[in-house]
Parts: structure tokens; sequence; C-alpha cells
């Protein structure tokens, strides 16, 4: 049995032109047409306006029509990633077309299945590639690769502004962090180019995180396409917590929940308290010389100073750190006289420089100070409720449910075309 040469069907992607022969069903004894071999559906094919070889605009929907009576019964298309193009049978099979963006620069496969009208089954597949992008959005991720503290956040900087929330929606599904042991944890938009990580409590001591982005060819909006982007893994060290109450003039320090030393201090001034709150360690400087001015103090004014300052820890990019103070030995333990910085011994805070790394917990309690803000002097982003920072994602903002951050819901945030 030979099948109608005049029956055909047509596929077309946007510019992409497809138009699909059925050829002949496969001989036999059975008289049920879903045994057969599904017939080659085969014709030649036409990109960006009908013209060969060229690539399709990713901008432009896929398409795919039936002609003569025939119908679609089935329609794929993935890119070479795996991931699926959503998208939309007509209720009378003689057409398709995706509801899903193509991504820039990307290679599909498209496998479609037909049907004749004596239930003969046909089968295409077709390969195609959309063109490159004209603007990408690179995702640079931070810090460094190493070992941090429990208290590091993740950073995300974008090479372009992204300020509509479905476009940031896009953006934030393709940035995966993963964690060993899981932690629930989300990100945050701090600005039009900037989000924050962080997990509902510290990292666990001893983690992995590995941090990706699978934004490349995506449309992100307004001709914008994700570009590629460089992968990060850290990981993180014992939980060190330094836990100052300037009200007591004492620092305790903790390594993963027990005690390890208790340093008196002295801590900000009235006019100059100390902030209150979380801050993650920022760096280290084994000598910097601090100057009054950098802090608005009036040169040559009674509160004015110019000191040298060694094993200095800093937790603010304004300049407070926990350092070695020797002028101040005698208030350490008893009362608050520096100008908003920690200052202790030089045996302890050499000790401290040597026991603390970038990412551990300062934490300042009892303090007439104001609380240490979440983005605008380091990394002040544990200060802010876990609620608060979850209304901060593009995923979740004003819905009320989950962004799926959890590592139960990790599935759900795969990155769809």
């Amino acid at each position: 049995m030979s099948h109608s040469p005049r029956r055909r069907t047509v596929l077309a992607c946007a510019l992409l032109v497809i138009p699909v022969a059925l050829g002949a069903t496969a001989c036999g004894g059975s008289s049920n047409p879903l045994a057969a071999k599904p017939y080659d559906a085969t014709r030649n094919v036409a990109l960006t306006s009908a013209r060969e070889g060229k690539p399709a605009d990713p901008s432009k929907p896929l398409e795919v029509r039936a002609e003569h009576g025939d119908k679609i019964t089935d329609v794929t298309a993935t890119d070479a990633a795996g991931r699926y193009v959503k998208g939309e049978l007509a209720a009378d099979g003689s057409s398709w077309h995706s509801t899903g963006a193509l991504a820039a620069g990307a290679h599909y496969t498209v496998r479609v299945s037909v049907e004749d009208e004596d239930g003969a089954q046909g089968r295409r597949t077709i390969g195609f590639d959309t063109s490159a992008a004209d603007r990408l959005l690179r995702v640079a991720f931070g810090p460094q690769k190493g070992t941090y503290g429990v208290g590091q956040p993740i950073t995300a900087e974008l090479s372009a502004p992204v300020q509509d929330p479905a476009a940031r929606a896009v953006v934030e599904r393709t940035l995966r962090v993963d964690s060993t042991p899981a932690v629930e944890g989300g990100w945050h938009w701090v600005d039009n180019r900037t989000l924050h990580y962080r997990p509902r409590e510290y990292w666990p001591a001893h983690a992995t995180v590995d941090v990706r982005s699978n934004l490349n060819g995506i449309k992100v909006g307004g001709g914008l396409y994700g570009g590629p982007s460089a992968p990060l893994r850290i990981t993180t060290g014992d939980r060190i917590e330094a836990v100052t109450d300037a009200s007591a003039h004492y620092m305790t320090v903790l390594r993963n929940g027990q005690q390890i030393r208790s340093i008196p201090v002295t801590t900000g001034k009235p006019g100059y308290a100390t902030r209150n709150g979380v801050k993650v360690i920022l760096g280290r400087e084994s000598f910097v010389r601090m100057r009054g001015t950098s802090i608005g103090i009036a040169e040559g004014s009674s509160d004015s100073y110019d000191l040298p300052v060694y094993w200095a820890t800093r937790v603010t990019w304004s300049g407070e750190y926990v350092h070695a103070a020797p002028w101040s030995v005698g208030s350490q333990g008893a009362d608050n006289v520096s100008h908003g910085c920690t200052g202790m011994s030089t045996d302890n805070a050499k000790w401290f420089f040597d026991t603390v790394k970038v990412g551990d917990i300062v934490k300042v309690i009892g303090s007439a100070g104001a609380t240490m803000t979440p983005f605008d002097n380091g990394f002040g982003d544990w200060n802010m409720p876990w609620e608060t920072w979850r209304q901060g994602s593009a995923l979740v903002a004003g819905t009320g449910k989950p962004d799926g951050s959890s590592p139960a819901d990790a599935a759900r945030l795969r990155p769809r075309v």
C-alpha cells in the first residue's frame, strides 16, 4: 500500500518555513495504522524569509502548520541543552505555535508527528539555528573562589540594568545556588544590577556552595539576551562568631557554638556609637593609617586623630574595624571611648586577626548606635528579616508564594525557555 503523494505537511518557524511531504507507509499484513512504520514526511527547508543557510530570528515564534487535511498530533522542540520550548496545539490539529521565547545563538531540534485521514502516522525531525543577540546580559558572581565564613553572601552583578519585573523573573529563574549540605535560601534584588543570595540562616560550617547561571541565550526582554557566565564554587570553614556587648564592654568569640575567648573591648563613645547588628568581615589589614577626616572630623578639632593601627579587621566600607588600640587599654572592659571601631589590646587584636576570615560574623549588641544597614556599607544582609528578604525576589514579591529556593522545590526552578 502506498501513501497518496497529494498529501503533505508544512512546517514553518517564524521566518523559518519547512514544508513536509508525506512519504509511503510501510506495507504489511496489519490493518492497524499505528502498527505501521511512520512514513518520512520530509521536504525542503527555507530559513529567514525563505533564504537558505540563514539563522532564524529568535524574537519570532516557532510555528508548525499542517495542510491538505492532515493533522498534527505532537510537536516537541528542544535546544542543545535539552530545554523544551513550550507551545500550544490548535484544537483541530492544523497548527502548533510556541508560547515560550526562543534563545538567541542556539540550535533547536523540532520533532513533528502528523496523521493523515486514514490514520497513517508520519514523522519529521528538523534542526535549525537562531541568530546571535545584539545585546548580551552577563552575570558575574562573587566573592572569588575560596573558603569563607558562614555569613558570606553570594553576589550577582549584571552587565546591564534590569528593571522590569517580568525580565527580573527571567534572570532570577536562571540563577542556581546549590549547597552541600542543602539549605533554604533566596535571591534579593538590591538594585537594577545587583542581587544578593543568602540562606535563611547562616551557611553550615564546612559546606560547599556552587553557583551558576543558565541565562546564556535566554531572552530577557527589550532585545536583551543572556550571555555566558562563569560558575563559582566556594566553601565555608568553621562557624566563627564574634559577639560584642557594647554595654558590658566585652567580646565573646565562638567557634562552632563553643566559646574560645572573651576579650575586653571599647566601642564607640557618645556621638560615635558603634552600629548594632550583624556585620560580615570584609577584609583583614595588618596595618592601616586611620584619620578622623575620613569620617568627617575636622582636622585640628578636639576629636581629630591620625593614628597608625595594627591588626585591623574591616566590617564596613566606611571604616569600622576591629583593631588593636593600645592607647585605650585602660578603658577596655570598662568604658566606650572610640570613634566607632571596636578596640582591644594588641595581643588580643593579633589573635582575632589570625583567627577570623572574610565572611565570618561580627555581631554588636547593647550599643546606642543605629542598626547596620543591609546593603550600602558592607554586608548587613542578615539584619533583614527572612520574610522581608524573600519579598526582594522577583519570583516572590507580591505573591506570598514560595520561590522554590528550598531543597524540596529545587526541581521546579530548573530554567525553562
